[in-house]
C-alpha cells in the first residue's frame, strides 16, 4: 500500500482535526459542510484514510483520527497556521485570501522553508531595524512609495529614533 498522501488527503485530515478540535465529535457531514464536498466524496475519502490506518471509522458512526493520522494532520495544521500568519502578519494579505493561499502552499512547503518563514517572522519582531515600523514602510512601500529617496528617509527617520532610543 503506497505511503504517500495526496493535497486532498492532507485535506481531509486536516479538515477532521479541526473539526474536532471545535467539537470534539466528527460525523460525516460536518466534514462534507467543512469541505465543501457531497458526502459520497467524503465516504470515499474516509475509506482510502481508513486502509490507510490514518483513521478510525465504521459506517454510521464518528470519525477519529488514529494516532498517525493526528500526528499528519497536526504537522498540516501547524503549516497552514505559520503560512497564514506569515501571509496575514508580515505580507498584509486579505485573511480570507491568506487563508486560500495557505491551504494550498501548505502542501508544498519543505519544512526547512517553513523553519526559515517562523525565523523571518521572530526577526522582524525582535530586531530593532525591522520591527512592525518596518513593516508600516513596507506597506508604504507596496502602495506607491517606491523611489530610493523614500527608503533614504525611513532609514534616517529609524536611526534617529534608535539613536535617541540607546542614549536613554
Amino acid at each position: 500500500m503506497e505511503n504517500t498522501l495526496t493535497p486532498t488527503m492532507e485535506d481531509y485530515l486536516e479538515a477532521i482535526y479541526n473539526l474536532d478540535q471545535k467539537m470534539k465529535v466528527v460525523r460525516v457531514r460536518d466534514i462534507a459542510k467543512s469541505m465543501g464536498v457531497k458526502l459520497p466524496s467524503v465516504t470515499s475519502m474516509l475509506n482510502t484514510l481508513k486502509q490507510k490506518d490514518l483513521i478510525n471509522h465504521e459506517k454510521y458512526e464518528y470519525v477519529e483520527l488514529s494516532l498517525k493520522g493526528e500526528k499528519v494532520a497536526r504537522e498540516v495544521a501547524l503549516h497552514h497556521k505559520i503560512i497564514f500568519n506569515f501571509l496575514t502578519d508580515i505580507l498584509q494579505i486579505d485573511p480570507q485570501i491568506a487563508d486560500e493561499d495557505a491551504c494550498k502552499m501548505e502542501h508544498a512547503v519543505s519544512s526547512a522553508t517553513l523553519k526559515k518563514l517562523i525565523e523571518f517572522v521572530e526577526f522582524v519582531e525582535v530586531c530593532p531595524r525591522a520591527g512592525y515600523g518596518w513593516l508600516d514602510y513596507f506597506n508604504q512601500y507596496c502602495k506607491g512609495g517606491r523611489s530610493k529617496d523614500e527608503c533614504v528617509l525611513h532609514m534616517e527617520k529609524f536611526i534617529k529614533e534608535f539613536s535617541s532610543q540607546l542614549k536613554k
